[in-house]
Order: C-alpha cells, then sequence, then structure tokens
C-alpha cells in the first residue's frame, strides 16, 4: 500500500504493519492507525506515523537500548484492551521531544508509554498513574 505522508513523501507500507491504537494517544482520540517507520538503521529512534494524517508523525524510541531502570505494571484492563496473551508480544516505545534548535535537549515521555501487541496489531498509550515517572525526562545529562 502507498502512503503519503509530509514527512517522509510517498512511501510503501506493509498494511499487516498497520497497528490500531485501541487506546488512542492522549489528546489524538480520532486517529486510530498508525505505522512504525524507521527511516534509518543506525539510529536509536523511529517514528509513529499516523496513516490517517499524514501530517502527523511522532519521534520515538525504546528506552530499552538507552539502559534507563524503567519497569512498567500494566492495568488489567490495558492487557485486557490490548489482548495481551504473553510479556514476548508486548513493544515498549515512549514518544520524544527533540528541540530543532538543540537536539542534546531531547526529553522522553516516560510517563506515559506507547504500548504495541505485535500478535495482534494493537496498540495503546497508558499513563502510569502513581508511577514517579516523568512526562520530560532528559534524554542527555547536562555537562
Amino acid at each position: 500500500m502507498k502512503l503519503s505522508t509530509v514527512r517522509f513523501g510517498e512511501i510503501d507500507i506493509d498494511e499487516n504493519r498497520i497497528f490500531d491504537f485501541v487506546l488512542p494517544i492522549i489528546g489524538f482520540d480520532n486517529l486510530k492507525k498508525f505505522i512504525i517507520i524507521e527511516p534509518n538503521k543506525d539510529t536509536l529512534f523511529k517514528w509513529l506515523q499516523s496513516v490517517e494524517d499524514p501530517a502527523l508523525a511522532f519521534p520515538i524510541i525504546s528506552v530499552a537500548v538507552l539502559n534507563f531502570d524503567y519497569t512498567i505494571d500494566l492495568p488489567d484492563n490495558v492487557v485486557e484492551a490490548l489482548k495481551i496473551t504473553n510479556v514476548e508480544s508486548i513493544l515498549v516505545m515512549n514518544i520524544t521531544s527533540i528541540p530543532q534548535d538543540d537536539p542534546k535537549g531531547t526529553t522522553i515521555n516516560l510517563l506515559a508509554p506507547l504500548i504495541f501487541n505485535i500478535d495482534n496489531q494493537t496498540a495503546g498509550q497508558v499513563v502510569l498513574s502513581g508511577s514517579g515517572y516523568d512526562i520530560s525526562y532528559p534524554m542527555f545529562k547536562k555537562q
């Protein structure tokens, strides 16, 4: 399938890799279909591109590759909504904010991760209430 995007132009995507956000991204309740794009194999960042809105793409990252101490406990309603049956089927990604004029000021939203069930292509954003995680955790230490 061809997907026209603002950021990446027209790209070929596999329809089987489109995630259905049954738990919507906060502030984007009307958008349900997203795909993960990895434009460069040498970067830690990927993009979560809306299939329904060509202008919307979020930079995302897996904090697992950064060796952060980050543990999440998914509420039962999330496990049910995403139909998670085993932990191996879960992919956890976090939205980042990358200031155009200061990439070293990049922050990661640890409070509301994106949870993907790769077995059934469902996903959702989950707010980890009471976790103590920050919505704007600095990716780089200040020198």
